[in-house]
């Protein structure tokens, strides 16, 4: 048995923290490859050890001192050094660092350095070996993850210790530079790592017990989803779910590897497991999960015998493309074709848009509107219960919400409904009420 495991910023905050990472490591002998973050926020008004790297590069990159910043930088990590009483010193790692951005260093490479320093302490303190990540991870050219080497070299140097820690987030390019994943990306780190050494399972750390079926900021309480597949969090993970980067699940899924979602501070809940497939006869909840999220704009266009007309989709997809944009959703009718896209890439160019799209399709209207935001419920048990879009439409009836489109997945796993922003947290909450009540 072999688990690896990866825990974020919130878990990695102080030297407390630390402890009680260190506790959960040692208390099952088979969690020997750990992945971490750089230090989070001690409390709600505090600083991300990364944000603070980034205002470091800033500065720098604006010929403006960077000393009282750095300086946060070196007490955060001699704090936790401190309260740990290790014997290490970082001196010489912070001098390397405040030179690199004094030296207009990329700003990947200083960005990195908060998990880099990180995965040194965390090393010192439970005796394990550190392993850089630009030993192996790497990326092509065009910055997309090696994946064939990065596995075989990962798994060659890991064969070579008994347990290590890795910092996470970031990886080498061709040239030798270093190379960020998006925020978050430490998750990413600790997929690929269980993937290249066949762990049986990857555990993930956070300061939640699992994923919730919705976002607390927007349903009260909402319960914890005791299983989720691998499709379905992606779906959530699309409107907004952020408790897993949802690049991270590539790499595991490919191996059929499960993730186990975990509370540092609560060690001894479940939490949530991401698996490929769940046996739905032991599901009570037709639902999975609701995420949502604002921000979206509807093109509506109308022509008559649309349906008979060649190629009318493709023109006006045409048009989206020339201009660089992805669409979103695509529900239409038979006189009517509607594009859901994001509100923040056509904000400057919905005039071209419209006469574009009259110049390739002279439909008979184009219309856009703003302020819709989409909700999604997902449910790989939706399939096999009738009437689940009939009661999520009819739950937002009777909380007066005009539903202004909707559209379902082929593969009926998910429905997701548009309605205007200023109804976004009653549309949530009216379907949160209808199937979990």
């Amino acid at each position: 048995m072999l688990r690896v495991l990866k825990f974020g910023g919130s878990s990695l905050a102080d030297a407390q923290q630390f402890e009680k990472v260190a506790n959960i490591i040692k208390a099952d002998d088979t969690r020997r490859f750990i992945i971490v973050s750089a230090p989070g926020k001690r409390f709600s008004d505090d600083e991300k050890v990364t944000d603070m790297l980034y205002e470091c590069y800033n500065l720098a990159s604006k010929k403006l001192a960077i000393d009282e910043i750095f300086a946060k930088i070196e007490a955060r990590y001699n704090g936790i050094i401190s309260d740990l009483k290790l014997d290490l010193s970082l001196q010489s790692e912070f001098d390397r660092i405040r030179t690199a951005i004094l030296n207009h260093a990329g700003r990947d490479y200083i960005a990195s350095r908060g998990e880099y320093l990180n995965a040194i302490v965390m090393a010192n303190y439970l005796g394990f070996d550190f392993v850089d990540a630009e030993s192996g991870i790497f990326f092509n050219d065009n910055g997309k993850l090696d994946n064939k080497k990065t596995y075989e070299t990962i798994e060659q140097i890991l064969s070579e210790h008994t347990h290590a820690v890795i910092p996470g987030f970031y990886g080498v390019m061709p040239n030798g530079t270093i190379k960020t994943f998006t925020r978050g990306g430490s998750d990413i780190t600790g997929s690929i790592v269980a993937r290249a050494m066949s762990a049986d399972i990857y555990e993930n750390w956070t300061d939640v017990s699992g994923m919730l079926m919705a976002d607390p900021r927007c349903v009260k309480n909402p319960k914890v989803i005791e299983h989720i597949t691998y499709r379905e969090l992606r779906e959530l993970a699309y409107m907004g779910a952020t408790v897993l980067h949802e690049d991270a699940i590539f790499p595991v899924r490919e191996c059929g590897i499960p993730i186990n979602i975990r509370n540092t501070n609560a060690p001894a809940d479940a939490g949530t497991m991401i698996v490929s497939e769940v046996d739905n006869s032991f599901d009570n909840e037709v639902i999975t999960g609701i995420a949502g999220k604002k921000g979206f704009s509807i093109i509506t266009i109308e022509k008559d015998m649309m349906n008979s007309e060649i190629g009318f989709g493709r023109r006006v997809l045409e048009v989206l493309e020339n201009h660089q944009i992805s669409w979103e959703h695509l529900p239409s009718g038979i006189d009517a074709m509607s594009l859901v896209i994001a509100t923040d890439v056509i904000k400057d160019c919905k005039e071209s848009i419209i006469a574009d799209i009259i110049k390739k399709t002279s439909p008979d209207s184009v219309v856009i509107e703003d302020g819709l935001a989409l909700v999604s419920v997902v449910g790989r048990s939706m399939v096999g219960n009738k009437g689940t879009a009939g009661r999520v439409c009819s739950a937002i009836a009777e909380a007066q919400v005009n539903i202004k489109m909707i559209d379902q997945g082929s593969s009926e796993i998910n429905i997701i409904v548009g309605v205007s922003e200023d109804d976004f947290l009653t549309a949530l909450n009216a379907i949160y009420n209808e199937f979990v009540g």
